[in-house]
């Protein structure tokens, strides 16, 4: 669930690199934005589809996920 707003967000932000006038800063809000708008989304649809949730699982993975490459800056040594 995760995957999917990151990497959308991740080819918004390669291509606006590419174009010379764009504003980042802009393109970085807006990116963020859709990207929460998106994992939003994807919670609703997942409660509406799965009616027997564990919402504290979900949550706390999701929380894993997002967090993991603090994890692995954490780990490089």
């Amino acid at each position: 669930m995760i995957i999917l707003p990151n990497l959308l967000f991740a080819m918004r932000l390669k291509l606006a690199s590419r174009v010379l006038d764009a504003s980042h800063a802009g393109t970085f809000l807006v990116g963020v934005f859709a990207k929460l708008a998106l994992t939003l989304a994807l919670l609703f649809i997942v409660s509406h589809w799965y009616r027997d949730l564990h919402w504290l699982s979900l949550l706390a993975g999701m929380f894993l996920a997002l967090q993991s490459n603090i994890f692995a800056l954490l780990m490089k040594n």
